[in-house]
């Protein structure tokens, strides 16, 4: 038995050295293989940096370029009217960043706060409710608080009252949401006008040099022709961005009148249905 069992310790003693030696084996393997994939990413890493340092300096030059042409067609199309088409170009959008942010803050939750608006009127809550228009901007909540202040008084709570008043001030919020609107058509029509003179000048520039060179030569037309076609090319430009401002400011003008004719149809239902409205 003795022997037996030494036998058996002994069969166990080598199956486990070699099972240590395999799980060796495979771990070393492993870990090689791991190696080579954090070799591989590495070696992927550095050579998209490497491309992106390489592309870098190429876009930079690009940008560089285009700059540096947009400039030199600039002052190649001649000073005077090149500048006007620029100061054009700035007043046109000054004036339409002045519309957009004023059509962008003018604008509320129509629907939220008219269900807020009846609620209060519903309670008779009057007084409230003004309260609630004067803290609210946007044409939507002017036209309320008018609304508000004749079905609050004694003498203009009647509906015919009401509904002048309403219809009065819609036309008056209109005229403030248009406003300067005029300014951005002038900019838009005058951009490309002056890029139009500036051609006939250039035009002109050109007949003056063939006269004086007595020979209609490419080289000697080359020059007048060269600024008359920056100067209209620059004016189209401008009036193009300006138009673009110029539709998206309509838009959100034609938004606003929108919510304002719904707003005056509520109204006229709320103060129909309030004890204080004289039928």
């Amino acid at each position: 038995m003795k022997k037996f069992f030494a036998i058996i310790a002994m069969v166990a003693a080598c199956s486990f050295a070699a099972t240590s030696s395999v799980m060796a084996q495979e771990d070393e393997a492993v870990t090689e293989q791991v190696e080579a994939a954090v070799d591989s990413v590495a070696e992927d890493t550095t050579a998209v940096e490497e491309a992106v340092e390489e592309a870098a300096p190429i876009v930079e030059e690009e940008n560089e370029g285009v700059f540096k042409n947009l400039k030199t067609k600039f002052i190649e199309g001649g000073a005077g009217f090149m500048s006007l088409v620029a100061i054009a170009l700035v007043l046109g959008l000054a004036f339409c960043i002045e519309r957009v942010v004023y059509l962008t803050l003018a604008q509320i939750n129509t629907r939220k706060f008219m269900k807020e608006l009846a609620d209060l009127v519903a309670k008779g809550k009057i007084a409230d409710a003004i309260e609630k228009c004067k803290n609210t901007r946007g044409p939507v909540a002017q036209v309320s608080r008018k609304a508000m202040e004749c079905l609050d008084s004694n003498d203009r709570n009647d509906i015919g009252t009401i509904e002048r008043t309403i219809n009065m001030e819609a036309e008056v919020q209109g005229t403030y949401l248009e406003e300067n609107c005029s300014w951005i058509t002038l900019f838009i029509a005058m951009a490309p006008s002056l890029g139009f003179l500036g051609t006939v000048i250039g035009m002109v520039m050109a007949f003056d040099d063939i006269q004086r060179a007595g020979d209609i030569s490419p080289t000697v037309v080359a020059g007048g022709m060269k600024v008359a076609l920056i100067t209209t090319i620059f004016g189209i430009i401008v009036a193009l961005v300006l138009q673009v401002f110029y539709n998206y400011i309509l838009s959100k003008i034609e938004g606003l009148t929108s919510n304002m004719e719904e707003a005056a149809q509520e109204l006229l239902v709320m103060c129909v249905k309030s004890d204080k409205c004289k039928k």
